[in-house]
């Protein structure tokens, strides 16, 4: 039964793999290079279980072989601020280390984009969304936070 819970959070390491956040909240994932450990082309099995036991390694702080609560926000807290400086790095016009809220505006395209989802919204076009078609595309994209299902049928 340890056996089990212990690949259990190998494997779920091995998911959480994915790394610090990249801008727009996209998950870095490891490349095949870096996962294929001894460079010969081809990954094995030992490979990623290594490379999701590193991971583990990573969160558990105290190297007692559990990850505690504390240890999984402290890991969590960590990639937040990797995250907010590297937005902050992205956006900060002025250079003055703070985001001001024009720096923080749609740009490139994203006024676009926002359009286009209140169209997509606004089901019957009037320009306006009411609390109808507010539900169905909510029901259709799920909550964005794993909070349901999407259903994009």
């Amino acid at each position: 039964m340890k056996t089990k819970i212990m690949m259990a959070a190998v494997l779920a390491a091995l998911v959480a793999t994915a790394g610090a956040a990249q801008p727009q909240n996209q998950r870095e994932r490891p490349d095949f290079t870096t996962l294929d450990l001894d460079g010969d082309g081809a990954l094995t099995r030992e490979e990623l279980l290594a490379h999701g036991e590193a991971r583990f390694a990573t969160v558990d702080a105290n190297g007692d072989g559990a990850v505690s609560a504390d240890e999984l926000i402290a890991a969590s807290n960590a990639r937040a601020a990797e995250r907010a400086a590297a937005m902050i790095a992205r956006l900060d016009e002025n250079g003055d280390g703070v985001l001001q809220q024009d720096e923080m505006q749609p740009r490139r395209g994203d006024g676009d984009r926002a359009a286009r989802m209140f169209e997509r919204v606004d089901a019957d076009g009037n320009g306006t969304i009411s609390q109808e078609e507010f539900d169905t595309a909510r029901e259709r994209h799920g909550d964005r936070h794993g909070q349901g299902p999407r259903d994009r049928g």
